[in-house]
């Protein structure tokens, strides 16, 4: 991250470093001596949080667009959801079925890593949350393709910890679900959603609503897995409920192996 160097002014992490320097009395001990933005219980009191939301929304960003990236491919799914290869270590047997899911996101990831090394890592970035299960395969296929992918971690009593395929200076760990959502959309050119559970459903009505309420451009939205999603979701019960709007169904489709989702977005963006 770039500081204030190049101001005329004397730049905040020099004086850092001085303040911390100074000689050791009741004074310098004192809270009230911390600098503000080098203060930490400061800097997490509750009248803070508006700094704390703008700084989560701003770090990410700054960093991609020093990185140079314009777009992303977002792949939200369940961290549950093992490699084939350890299915048989799945706590339910459904998620052992599930499981071929992950060879799907891994192939997806890896197709379009390799459609995004073509604009030098700009466009079509992957973007996952940056656990494990489906989000492990999505960066798993990155580095099978030999390039970058992005990690969207979040502080978690579970689950939390980065998968080891996030490529380092692209993996992100964030306090508010509000600013990381932001994240994942600001430069999506896709969505698409594997199996999941609570997590995922969140992140894929929230995206789902964005567009629906045009907060958000259309973009290919892409269901892996037809069975699961319409075993767990009628869909076409809240059309015909008049909850929501029998167009708003032509605002995904479902898929079912990574050629096939990568065909639909290079369609979309061919036109």
């Amino acid at each position: 991250m770039k500081d204030d160097r190049n101001s005329q002014f004397r730049d905040s992490g020099t004086d850092k470093r001085t303040a911390e320097q100074v000689p050791d009395t009741p004074q310098t001990r004192a809270p009230a001596y911390k600098l503000a933005f080098a203060d930490e219980d400061f800097m997490c009191r509750e009248e803070l949080r508006p700094v704390r939301l703008q700084l989560e929304l701003l770090k990410p960003e700054m960093i991609l667009n020093e990185r140079g990236i314009e777009s992303t491919v977002v792949l939200f799914g369940g961290a549950r959801i093992p490699d084939p290869e350890h299915k048989d270590q799945a706590r339910t047997e459904t998620l052992a079925k599930l499981s071929h899911y992950y060879d799907e996101a891994r192939e997806f990831a890896r197709l379009m890593t390799e459609k995004s090394m073509a604009s030098y890592g700009k466009e079509y970035v992957v973007s996952t949350g940056g656990g494990p299960g489906v989000m492990e395969a999505g960066n798993r296929g990155a580095v099978d393709a030999g390039g970058n992918s992005i990690g969207l971690n979040i502080v978690l009593p579970f689950e939390q910890a980065p998968n080891e395929y996030v490529t380092p200076g692209l993996c992100f760990n964030f306090h508010y679900f509000a600013i990381r959502k932001m994240h994942f959309l600001m430069r999506a050119k896709a969505v698409c959603c594997f199996p999941g559970g609570f997590g995922t459903l969140d992140e894929m009505f929230e995206a789902l609503t964005l567009i629906q309420t045009q907060r958000m451009k259309p973009v290919p939205f892409l269901l892996f897995g037809e069975e699961f999603w319409r075993s767990i979701i009628n869909w076409e019960a809240l059309s015909e409920a008049g909850t929501i709007s029998a167009e708003d169904l032509e605002l995904f489709r479902f898929v079912e192996t990574a050629q096939e989702a990568a065909k639909i977005i290079d369609d979309w963006y061919a036109e």
